[in-house]
């Protein structure tokens, strides 16, 4: 039996991160709850490492009303006062005030492009973007694509989407294919 081959960066890593790699990163995303779920999520990460994140996203799902956008919206101070006490999730104010104020931003792209994904997607002319990286470092840490949605998200009033931040939502929702072209995923994805 043939061994398989992973991206370098999930290569050696603890269960769940090997999980993700494999059954998420990199899969077209088509569900606005997903879209949300993985934008709070990597605004969350900003500084930090990916591990950090997903060892508490279990917590997040929980503290963020399992990433339902309508009640995240409405989350008011003393809620967002909770939140900065529960261990659960990265208790940085900044980003869990972020987390609010960008559910109610994409609750206004949802209104003006009928949903999350439909905005999205435009940005990548409706088609994932196949890479054919040799080594997972030769990947980019922002392309064009997502200085552009960057921008626009920030001209919405988003907060924590830097293009670096945004290209990690891009890759790990599919809209870009970074997997490594050994990667047992990438002809899966392509």
């Amino acid at each position: 039996m043939s061994e398989i081959h992973r991206c370098g960066w999930a290569e050696g890593q603890f269960d769940d991160y090997v999980k993700y790699h494999d059954e998420e990163w990199g899969v077209p995303v088509h569900d606005d709850q997903v879209h949300f779920e993985f934008l709070i999520l990597e605004g969350a990460q900003a500084g930090l490492s990916w591990a950090t994140v997903l060892k508490k996203r279990e917590g997040y799902r929980e503290a963020f009303a399992h990433f339902d956008p309508v009640k995240v919206a409405a989350f008011d101070e003393t809620k967002i006062q909770e939140l900065l006490l529960n261990p659960g999730i990265i208790r940085n104010q900044l980003k869990v005030r972020a987390a609010v104020n960008n559910a109610q931003r994409f609750l206004e792209v949802q209104k003006e492009f009928g949903s999350f994904d439909k905005y999205i997607w435009q940005f990548v002319d409706n088609k994932p973007i196949i890479n054919s990286w040799v080594n997972h470092k030769d990947a980019p840490a922002t392309t064009k694509e997502s200085d552009d949605l960057s921008k626009d998200l920030k001209k919405r009033g988003f907060k924590f989407v830097g293009s670096t931040v945004i290209y990690a939502h891009m890759q790990a929702c599919g809209l870009v294919n970074d997997h490594t072209v050994n990667c047992f995923r990438y002809n899966t994805l392509t």
